[in-house]
């Protein structure tokens, strides 16, 4: 069997598979966060914290919940690796310098999960299953809730109310993310993943000399990390590592996991407004750009034209032969359009194609499934975006979902798409006009700045992945991305929480003969041109300085 042709079995199958457990989990989902029943569990946890999840909460309570969660959660996490060295199962490592911590300590909380550490050589058991594993529940728990609540506004009229954060995160957590982590971990640890507490190995290798390994629970760790959207993993090559991916099969299954969630999100979308043929137009628009992007990137690494290339059968370079080309491709396609930073490659060895394809998946807000909750409303804020277009097109004022699309929510639909390129393009060209971070550089020229360009891409986009040959581990760095990934995963919520407490306040409008068909084919296209013409003009000079020149190069 051709390599291309195994490639396209396995789209198949990952499609089928996406397609099998939509409708279910979508529905499944939308009765979650629409039930009033409180699980014994559950209230024992709100006791725990003094929560009422019975109070309804309007946007600027339900987003002071969401800011002190996590506002917490990084300080909880950067100490925790700070007092590392005195703590139980740390395995001798010593405790994370502060800049390292805080840098850390965002990404996890963020649902970035940048790593400028090797994991295997820094963190002990306590802090990789006591402080990165649950951030992972944590912070996939958090966007949900509030993707739910942008959702609430457009379903509720004449109110500000959005639904109870402390609820909304509580059962993400327990009726979700557990239930399915447990499930996916019994079977990666089948196909061969690692899941203990065991100390450090001493280990021979073939050609003579030792070797040193540490075990721990990666099976655990990697099924939220994928599920989630986060990415963090716990050996420095990721989902590289044949202890966190051993084989094809569970490739194809972590690809399964990190699409899961965001695309059975718009079934309950749907669901949750009265009209699943919305929630369609949404999974078609997502879809098509993850259909896109994968044949895009497939090609491009096949049939890239180089002799050496060529007789290795494609860009083979930086990809792990037990995966080949098409599982890598599809595994990087995967992780870029969504929020999740795992990688199963080196990024920096694809084409230069390649990699602009990486990068541009990031800079559409991953929304093309995108993050679990920041992939719809993400998406949903594009659709907001599109219909103001639409409207303007014919001179009539915009509605979506029964809602106008009034001057206060343009302006904060406006406010989201801008404060990620912002982040991007300013840290970039701060990284590259200052001596010092251009020192991190490993290779000059184009590749170099698509390293920086990539980095801050991922941190503001709440990725993650890095397209490695960039030594990041500096104070300027850990320090700047740090920033980029608090203000790219926040600022944008307390837009989005904005948005729909406006939305719920109004009445709905009756649909006539003029108002435009958001289910409709015609309005999945038109959102596909919008997302990638606003993407195209913030991030096209800088792509031509980067990847784009590279590719044209080689």
């Amino acid at each position: 069997m051709s390599p291309v042709l195994a490639g396209v079995l396995q789209l198949l199958a990952l499609v089928a598979a996406l397609a099998l457990a939509y409708r279910p989990l979508g529905d499944y989902m939308a009765r979650v966060y629409g039930s009033k029943k409180h699980l014994r569990a559950e209230k024992w946890i709100y006791k725990a914290i003094g929560a009422n999840p019975d109070t309804e909460m309007r946007w600027p309570a339900y987003l002071r919940g969401v800011l002190a969660f996590s506002a917490a959660g990084v300080l909880f996490l950067y100490l925790l690796q700070r007092l590392q060295g005195s703590l139980p199962g740390s395995l001798g490592f010593r405790s994370i310098d502060p800049d390292q911590a805080f840098n850390t300590a965002a990404s996890f909380v963020a649902n970035t999960n940048w790593q400028s550490y090797s994991g295997e050589q820094a963190m002990g058991h306590v802090v990789q299953t006591g402080g990165l594993a649950v951030q992972n529940f944590v912070s996939a728990a958090v966007g949900i809730a509030v993707a739910v609540a942008l959702v609430r506004g457009f379903a509720r009229s004449r109110t500000g109310e959005l639904g109870n954060f402390w609820a909304d995160l509580v059962r993400g957590v327990v009726r979700i993310l557990i239930p399915i982590s447990v499930i996916g971990a019994i079977v990666l640890v089948a196909c061969g993943a690692l899941q203990n507490f065991s100390g450090i190995h001493e280990v021979g290798q073939f050609m003579g000399g030792k070797q040193e390994w540490n075990g721990g629970a990666v099976a655990s760790q990697e099924v939220i990390k994928e599920l989630g959207t986060n990415g963090g993993g716990y050996f420095n090559a990721n989902s590289a590592h044949p202890f966190e991916n051993p084989n094809g099969l569970s490739n194809l299954f972590e690809v399964f996991l990190i699409l899961l969630i965001p695309f059975a999100l718009t079934r309950t979308f749907g669901r949750m407004v009265g009209s699943v043929r919305q929630g369609y137009a949404i999974l078609a628009t997502m879809a098509t750009i993850w259909l896109g992007f994968t044949a895009l990137m497939m090609w491009t690494e096949f049939h890239h034209g180089a002799p050496a290339l060529d007789l290795a059968g494609g860009a083979m370079e930086g990809k792990e032969t037990r995966f080949g080309i098409a599982g890598s491709s599809i595994f990087s396609v995967a992780t870029t359009l969504t929020s999740t930073g795992a990688v199963n490659s080196f990024h920096s060895s694809y084409t230069g194609f390649g990699g602009g394809i990486q990068m541009l998946g990031m800079q559409l807000g991953e929304i093309a499934p995108g993050g679990t909750g920041s992939g719809l409303y993400g998406m949903l804020i594009m659709a907001i975006i599109a219909v103001f277009i639409a409207g303007l097109m014919v001179g009539r004022t915009p509605e979506y979902l029964g809602k106008k699309i009034g001057t206060r929510e343009i302006k904060l639909a406006a406010c989201y798409i801008l404060v990620t390129p912002a982040l991007v393009l300013g840290f970039t060209a701060v990284a590259m006009a200052l001596p010092t971070p251009g020192n991190s550089m490993a290779n000059p020229g184009a590749h170099g700045f698509s390293e920086v360009l990539y980095a801050y891409t991922s941190g503001a986009n709440n990725n993650g992945s890095a397209f490695a040959g960039l030594s990041a581990d500096t104070q300027w760095f850990n320090s700047t991305i740090g920033l980029a990934m608090l203000l790219g995963r926040f600022l944008p919520m307390v837009f989005v929480l904005a948005l729909a407490g406006s939305l719920a306040e109004q009445q709905p409008v009756p649909a006539t003969a003029g108002t435009l068909r958001t289910e409709k084919p015609l309005f999945t296209g038109l959102l596909v041109g919008t997302i990638m013409i606003i993407t195209g003009l913030t991030y096209f000079p800088a792509l031509a300085l980067g990847p784009l020149a590279e590719g044209l190069a080689s």
